[in-house]
């Protein structure tokens, strides 16, 4: 099996692309301000606003526990992380194993 990195950062300019591809691809509008990235493999899967928590996806893959992840760094990042849901324990336990392939 191929080992698959899935990484959590902040979006910068250069990921204007793929956060607009994003938001057609969920039919919504596109984030504004600083926005939290979840790539897996390198292709952007999912993104959040720091701002309003408002979360854009991939429908075509499995994107619900890369969502979970990037709340609870955004809670992280501003302080109001709430205690990790069984749910987002094992997307990380996910995030992990896809990592280590």
């Amino acid at each position: 099996m191929t080992a698959t990195s899935v990484s959590i950062r902040r979006a910068g300019p250069h990921d204007a692309p793929a956060l607009y591809r994003l938001a057609a691809l969920d039919s919504a509008a596109p984030l504004a301000g600083e926005v939290l990235m979840a790539e897996v493999g390198g292709e952007a899967r999912a993104a959040l606003a720091l701002a309003d928590g408002r979360a854009i996806a991939d429908p075509f893959a499995p994107t619900a526990a890369l969502v979970e992840l990037l709340a609870m760094r955004r809670g992280q990042l501003c302080g109001t992380a709430p205690p990790a849901s069984g749910r987002a324990r094992r997307g990380l336990r996910w995030a992990l194993q896809l990592a280590r392939g």
